[in-house]
């Protein structure tokens, strides 16, 4: 079982070999990187590409660990006692299974999806951390010691707001995605457009990684920003010269609202170009 990459995924060797050494080491592959380099969309690619099932947590900042191991609903219980519903008498009615309970009962191996996992809080990781050792976990309400058919797969996505657990981390194969250099990016917008004009890209990446090599940038473009950008400037039929001024000098591009998300980085880059033009 050796991920090779996908058609629709360009991934670098060293991406290909820090998932098949995760596969190796029957570890969490832990993936951290700029938002908007692929991250989740690798542990898809994964699944795709080793044709496994994907499941998807995405973890919010109101996430609890045992949500993904189960949660019993108390309240829907007492409801239909006051009812008389015959349900009450078995609580495994109201035992709702969670991600890491799906994954572990699977009858095949899947791709389980940690996604954001730094958006919870501090302890959640740490809260975790014997289920995902020994893949088995205890189910007091019932008394059922559920333990994994299969050791899944398990892709963990973090942006870095917040540090990890050092012991969390020990059980963890790291991989910090880089962002992609000019001849990488351009094979993954081959993926997505492989009928664009090269000259159209060209001077589209030229101006991307200009604005990305702005100094005092608040938020960089990222590739899915690119990835957009490109395909308005595909749908507006935008010519590649609407990119550059005649003698070859930097401008403002069109729909640069896909590539600057806040109103500071837009003015640097205004002020950058008008000071650019007047020192000339």
């Amino acid at each position: 079982m050796r991920f090779q990459g996908t058609d629709s995924y360009v991934a670098t060797e060293d991406l290909k070999l820090a998932v098949n050494a995760a596969i190796t080491l029957q570890r969490p592959l832990l993936i951290k990187g700029e938002p908007g380099t692929g991250k989740t969309m690798l542990a898809e690619e994964v699944a795709r590409g080793l044709d496994m099932p994907l499941l998807q947590w995405h973890i919010k900042s109101t996430t609890k660990a045992q949500q993904g191991l189960y949660e019993y609903d108390a309240v829907s219980r007492l409801r239909d006692s006051q009812l008389g519903d015959e349900r009450v008498k078995d609580i495994h009615n109201y035992i709702v299974r969670g991600v890491l309970w799906q994954a572990f009962e699977s009858d095949q191996p899947v791709v389980l999806l940690i996604d954001e996992i730094d958006k919870a809080d501090i302890e959640f990781p740490n809260d975790l951390l014997r289920e995902i050792d020994r893949m088995e976990f205890y189910v007091y309400e019932t008394r059922q010691l559920i333990r994994a058919r299969h050791r899944p797969v398990v892709v963990i996505t973090s942006n870095n707001e917040k540090e990890l657990p050092d012991a969390f981390l020990r059980r963890c194969f790291f991989h910090y995605i880089k962002f992609p250099d000019r001849d990488t990016m351009q094979q993954i917008v081959d993926v997505h457009y492989p009928d664009i004009k090269k000259t159209l890209l060209s001077q589209a990446l030229e101006a991307f990684f200009q604005i990305r090599d702005l100094p005092g940038l608040k938020k960089k473009p990222s590739t899915s920003e690119l990835l957009d950008w490109l395909k308005l400037l595909l749908a507006e039929d935008i010519p590649p010269e609407a990119l550059r001024s005649a003698d070859n000098k930097a401008i403002i591009p069109p729909l640069h609202g896909a590539l600057l998300k806040n109103e500071q980085d837009v003015h640097l880059f205004e002020r950058l170009i008008f000071m650019a033009r007047h020192n000339r």
